[in-house]
């Protein structure tokens, strides 16, 4: 294995033997309703916080009410795993509190032998970037992609000093432990720094509403189908991507990485456009672009088209406010498609003005950038 990180490094050139996430955890059960009486806590795939690896919240259900998918019993140190969405590492620890209770089928429950390996040693190994890569590239389904519990353990961890078991438990708790600090100390600090930017943008959204709001006979209001031409970007897959790599980048639906997915050797677009996503949980975000770049399907793109002075990092302050107000989510797929997005009002100032007009469009883009 390659680009082990740190958990490799703290292993201090210990011997190890890399083994199956199978050979080291013990076989679970599922429940019997039939045999059941009492109340159960159903741990839900949204049960899990992704960020956080805790139960946020259950419900108590009954053999009268269990959904199909509560089967598996999970028991105090046992890990489980959301095999739907897998890349996202919905994963946590059962703990006291919830020993005894029934999870989904949509988790892998890997119930450590103590022996061998330490619960938490598996843990840390799941929020490897190695683990992660490698569910990606054993998941199944564009949709609605999952992994299956099989394929799960057959990801390979490192056992130190496989030889002598007590001393392997010992280096592995010895890990664990700064790992646990480090988990902590971060945080800690991602607490602290998620309050800090959650302060800087309440700040920025009370001045770019400020600095976007008009008066009557300030500005002239225009919809973005009488100023811009608007087009729709093309289907590419991964294999095409994969087959046609080069140094142009392709933007998508995400919103991580600016919404890039990976680059081509061609491309569609040259020049300042600003893009937005067309479908999906993200429909109705914007970018704005500058550069030689293509856009896939899911996504729109725009620009002046000359009958109006525009200046597109001005439109793109002024979409991330209006777009998700003309968002469409009807049978729960959330849209904004171009005929939308042409009916959208857009204020400009001095429209009599060219050049004042451009002056302080600027002056708005530049004081939001």
């Amino acid at each position: 294995m390659s680009n082990l990180g740190y958990l490799e490094r703290l292993l201090d050139g210990a011997a190890v033997k890399w083994v199956p996430l199978g050979e080291i955890t013990l076989p679970t059960s599922n429940i019997r309703w039939r045999e059941i009486d009492d109340l159960r806590r159903y741990i839900d795939l949204t049960s899990v916080d992704v960020t956080t690896k805790k139960i946020t919240e259950t419900k108590e259900v009954s053999s009268d009410d269990a959904p199909s998918r509560a089967q598996k019993i999970v028991m105090k140190d046992d890990l489980i795993f959301a095999t739907t969405r897998p890349t996202q590492l919905r994963y946590c620890l059962i703990g006291d509190e919830y020993s005894g209770e029934i999870a989904s089928t949509g988790y892998c429950v890997l119930r450590a032998n103590k022996s061998t390996a330490l619960p938490k040693w598996i843990m840390h190994w799941l929020g490897t970037p190695e683990f992660k890569d490698f569910v990606e590239a054993n998941q199944s389904g564009a949709a609605y992609p999952a992994i299956s519990d099989g394929k799960v353990k057959e990801f390979l961890i490192p056992i130190p000093c496989p030889g002598d078991p007590q001393q392997s438990l010992a280096i592995q708790g010895e890990i664990v432990r700064i790992l646990d600090a480090f988990t902590a100390l971060t945080a800690e600090l991602t607490a602290e720094l998620t309050a800090e930017l959650t302060a800087r943008k309440t700040q920025y959204n009370h001045y770019r509403n400020q600095l976007l709001s008009f008066e009557d006979g300030e500005v002239e209001w225009k919809t973005l189908g009488e100023i811009a031409t608007l087009r729709r970007g093309r289907v590419m897959s991964k294999e095409y991507l994969r087959d046609n790599a080069g140094e142009h980048p392709v933007y998508s639906s995400q919103t991580a990485n600016f919404g890039m997915i990976g680059s081509i050797g061609t491309f569609d677009f040259d020049g300042e456009y600003v893009s937005w996503t067309t479908d999906g949980a993200n429909a109705g975000t914007v970018f704005y672009r500058n550069g030689k770049f293509s856009i896939t399907n899911v996504c729109g793109i725009l620009k002046g088209n000359g009958s109006i002075p525009l200046n597109l990092k001005f439109l793109f302050h002024w979409l991330s406010i209006e777009a998700q107000k003309h968002v469409y989510s009807g049978m729960g797929n959330p849209k904004l498609m171009s005929h939308q997005v042409e009916k959208i009002p857009v204020p400009i100032p001095f429209i009599n003005d060219p050049e004042r007009s451009l002056a302080e469009q600027a002056r708005i883009a530049t004081i939001l950038d």
